[in-house]
């Protein structure tokens, strides 16, 4: 019989990976299909729904964050040094990544394994906000590629939109997300070490 009785919470109870920042574990939220928004609730581990996506606006890949990852000194860090400020903190968040596949998958709440190729360095109301990219580990069609600059530029040219406009309100004067650069392959590793040892700063050494 399993001794494991309660499902894990998806952010603190799985972990990156063994091979991380290489190979990560991803917990998968939304997916292209999805017209509403969810995200996990910090306390219970659940899907609950953040909203409705108000326009036409849908995630072109997978989308969810990497468990045990935190986004808060040393992260930020990395971005005041990258953009030569010293004002920019973490968003308090698990990082964001997306994962690119050639497969149709239809529902979030999943796990997945992925190859981390790049990321997006993101602003989000002057907090730092990653998007990394990856690829699902083996897939067909992305598999191969190894960084960034092997994703087609009219992919590239979908996140960037999605990333920049879906928090954006009809009455908004300016953008709430700022793409400030778009980085490489061993850069979104260093995002990721980063991030793990912020986790365990926080969650484990605090």
């Amino acid at each position: 019989m399993n001794d494991q009785k309660f499902k894990a919470h998806p952010w603190h109870g799985i972990n990156a990976g063994n091979n991380a920042p290489q190979v990560v574990t991803c917990f998968i939220e939304i997916v292209p299909t999805d017209t509403v928004k969810y995200e996990v609730d910090k306390e219970t581990g659940y899907l609950s729904i953040d909203r409705p996506q108000k326009y036409s606006n849908i995630i072109p890949a997978l989308y969810g964050f990497i468990p045990q990852t935190y986004s808060d000194k040393l992260v930020a860090e990395l971005t005041n040094r990258e953009l030569g400020r010293t004002d920019i903190e973490g968003d308090n968040d698990p990082v964001d990544i997306c994962v690119l596949t050639e497969k149709d998958i239809t529902h979030g709440d999943i796990i997945v394994k992925a190859r981390p190729i790049g990321g997006f360095r993101l602003l989000d109301h002057n907090k730092a906000d990653d998007k990394l990219i990856a690829v699902l580990e083996n897939d067909a069609i992305y598999g191969s590629y190894k960084d960034i600059t092997d994703v087609p530029s009219m992919v590239i040219d979908r996140l960037k939109h999605y990333f920049t406009t879906y928090k954006d309100l009809p009455n908004d004067k300016s953008p709430r997300c700022i793409l400030t650069g778009i980085y490489d392959v061993k850069m979104a590793h260093e995002v990721i070490r980063r991030s793990i040892q912020d986790y365990d700063n926080n969650y484990r050494n605090g």
